[in-house]
């Protein structure tokens, strides 16, 4: 899933923050609990669970990060 995000354009990059979580640490079990997600993969934008269960296509997930971070948003949004 990360590599999904990892291959996005530059100007989609520059305008979300990418944290990966891991189920085997206490903090990726937590956060996957505040999410409230189900199952893996799971996409989260800006706190808000987006995808779960699947890998999107490149143009929905950017579509999904436009809608809430817009072209002009500032860089440091969490994913």
């Amino acid at each position: 899933m990360a590599q999904s995000v990892q291959a996005l354009p530059a100007e989609i990059q520059s305008i979300i923050e990418l944290h990966e979580w891991d189920l085997r640490t206490h903090e990726g079990v937590q956060r996957f609990k505040e999410l409230r997600a189900k199952s893996l993969p799971t996409i989260a934008l800006n706190g808000e669970l987006v995808f779960e269960a699947i890998i999107p296509p490149q143009e929905e997930l950017i579509q999904a990060i436009e809608q809430r971070y817009g072209g002009s948003a500032s860089p440091g949004k969490r994913t």
